[in-house]
């Protein structure tokens, strides 16, 4: 007593898609339940199922006219399709090596701008910005001595105090001077 074995689901779709490619017919559900179970030994059952699953993921294509229903599917729309299936997949992969490549590239200018911060003392541009800095400092500090100078002549003719108290009052070092 041997049980025979039913089919798979996916083996009658492709038994189904067989139809649809041999036949290059355009076929309503009622043909299919007959076509299927005699040529592919798809149950009549079942016939209606798998062929709404084909229709649901794009490989038959169907369309209501008047009170019935077509469905139809063609070698070369599945080829189209395979042809797009593979361009999207090897596009991904495409996408995903380019990004690979990107995130690569940007911890290497991370790198690149940490080392460059390491030299940065020696930047000619850094550096002459340190001379303007500098000069202008040196300018400002002149300035200032200057005042006090003129500050310390004017208490001495005003007031007629000694140079050594109003530097010591006022806590003015005695190598006070100009910075060259």
């Amino acid at each position: 007593m041997s049980k025979k074995k039913g089919l798979s689901a996916e083996e009658k779709r492709t038994r189904m898609m067989e139809i649809f490619f041999e036949t290059k017919d355009v076929f309503q559900l009622k043909d299919m339940e007959k076509i299927a179970p005699r040529e592919k030994g798809i149950t009549a059952m079942s016939v209606k199922e798998v062929l709404q699953s084909l229709v649901d993921d794009g490989m038959v294509d169907s369309e209501r006219i008047g009170t019935s229903n077509y469905f139809w599917a063609f070698p070369s729309k599945a080829l189209h399709a395979r042809k797009r299936k593979l361009e999207t997949l090897s596009t991904q992969e495409e996408r995903a090596s380019l990004s690979k490549n990107l995130a690569s590239l940007r911890q290497q200018k991370e790198q690149l701008k940490a080392e460059l911060e390491k030299y940065k003392d020696c930047d000619p541009e850094v550096v002459e910005e340190m001379r303007q800095a500098t000069k202008v400092a040196k300018d400002a500090a002149n300035r200032w001595t200057d005042n006090i100078f003129t500050i310390k002549s004017w208490a001495k003719r005003k007031f007629g105090f000694e140079e050594s108290k109003i530097d010591k009052n006022f806590g003015i070092p005695e190598d006070f001077d100009y910075i060259d």
